[in-house]
């Protein structure tokens, strides 16, 4: 038998902080790994570094899919912590909101871009 002191809590709300954790972890994880195979392949690459070389690295499919991810991880890993500051430290509404709207815009730029570099290859 249990016995409860005062009123049982009620969590309400959208519940966004648990997912909004494990994706942050996840693609930290993902950026991290990605900065990692590049930084090796640049490493033991013989030679002078140019165009021709970068352009190799990410020719192959794979390293074009693995790009992909890690730009998508990339965006969504933004939008989370610029969101979380507007939400935490901007106030009005209003504000806020275009704020928000501005982050959007310019993740969905950003990416757009990166793959346009990317696909170019």
């Amino acid at each position: 038998m249990s016995t409860t002191y005062g009123n049982k809590r009620l969590v309400v709300g959208a519940h966004y902080g648990w997912r909004d954790f494990l994706v942050q972890r996840i693609s930290g994880a993902l950026i991290a790994a990605f900065t990692l195979i590049v930084l090796l392949q640049v490493l033991f690459t013989q030679g002078p570094i140019g165009y021709d070389t970068w352009a190799g690295i990410f020719a192959a499919q794979w390293m074009k899919a693995l790009t992909f991810s890690v730009i998508v991880a990339l965006i969504w890993h933004a939008w989370i912590g610029m969101n979380s500051i507007w939400l935490d430290y901007v106030k009005a509404a209003g504000v806020r909101l275009l704020l928000q709207t501005f982050t959007v815009i310019w993740l969905v730029s950003c990416g757009g871009w990166a793959l346009q570099a990317l696909w170019r290859l």
